[in-house]
């Protein structure tokens, strides 16, 4: 018996250039973007992963397939340290998943150009442990969002600078009322909007809700999470003060669920407005009144009379 001599029959080229690289990267993403749209998610679970990884990517300073576990090491232990833990799991996740389609996509392409084994730098010594207990948020009344946004608007009036006052405000109603996560409205572009309107919108990618800096093109780059976070905190100390270091983004969205269910929206339409896999995590976010389970059971006690009416008699 004789070992038999094994090549690989792809063509190894090493990436010389940066500018090499960077298109490779774009490449990458761009068929991780499509296979996870290809694996049934919705638009928002995968616009949520490209965010997570493109802040990874802007921390790390170079391509994420060059990522070490003292890396991560660094990353979850003294920069994500104090992140709230949906944010380091969720950063993880995201980062975990797009590793496991370099691995089965393209392992031995990356070996070729790079001279590197891919593999994720996350281990069972230090990837983020999710609570085992989900947290309850239960969002104010629908009197108090009114009176917080009711003050909210009155300082749209003498604010010093109204376009990002307007911005914050707009982002804040749109957690809400229709139950948008930050990171889905910070990437909200001009052609989200204006193609609604059949009009030509002559700066495709332009974000919705720019930053008050701009790009190294001069173009305007996109507000960050913490913008809104940070005005939403501070608009409700001065307009709910009861709420102050309690109401979040999240508890907005909390809210809007909580309101549709007690519109008549069903379980299973709010699930698919949230972008949820799993109506159970959609349950959780529906918090209804004291009164409610009994209103209910009036209203069924309705319906039964209404279907016995002129039989009884």
């Amino acid at each position: 018996m004789t070992l038999a001599l094994v090549r690989d029959l792809r063509e190894h080229q090493r990436l010389m250039t940066e500018e090499e690289i960077a298109d490779f990267e774009t490449d990458l993403l761009a068929e991780f973007v499509l296979a996870r749209a290809s694996a049934g998610l919705v638009d928002s679970t995968i616009r949520n992963d490209t965010n997570h990884l493109e802040l990874i990517r802007a921390w790390f300073g170079r391509p994420l397939w060059e990522m070490q576990p003292a890396d991560a090491d660094a990353y979850f232990g003294k920069v994500l340290r104090d992140a709230r833990p949906a944010t380091r799991t969720g950063r993880a996740g995201a980062l975990s998943v797009f590793f496991e389609f370099l691995e089965l996509r393209h392992k031995v392409e990356l070996h070729g150009l790079t001279g590197r084994v891919i593999e994720c730098p996350l281990d069972e010594m230090n990837r983020p442990r999710a609570s085992t207990d989900p947290q309850l948020r239960v969002p104010p009344t629908e009197p108090e969002i009114d009176r917080l946004f009711a003050g909210w608007r009155e300082e749209l009036v003498s604010c010093r600078k109204f376009g990002p006052a307007a911005r914050n405000y707009a982002v804040a109603r749109l957690a809400a009322d229709v139950g948008l996560r930050i990171n889905e409205a910070r990437m909200l572009d001009l052609d989200d909007v204006w193609g609604h309107f059949d009009a030509d919108d002559a700066r495709p990618g332009a974000p919705l809700f720019p930053s008050e800096r701009k790009n190294g093109d001069g173009s305007c780059a996109r507000a960050t999470a913490d913008v809104f976070r940070r005005s939403l905190a501070e608009a409700t100390d001065a307009h709910l003060p009861a709420w102050s270091g309690k109401l979040t983004p999240h508890v907005l969205r909390h809210y809007c669920a909580s309101q549709l269910y007690r519109s008549g929206m069903t379980l299973f339409a709010i699930q698919e407005l949230l972008g949820h896999t799993w109506t159970g995590t959609t349950a959780r976010y529906v918090h209804v009144h004291r009164s409610h389970v009994e209103e209910a059971w009036l209203r069924g006690h309705e319906r039964a009379t209404d279907r016995w009416k002129g039989l009884t008699s």
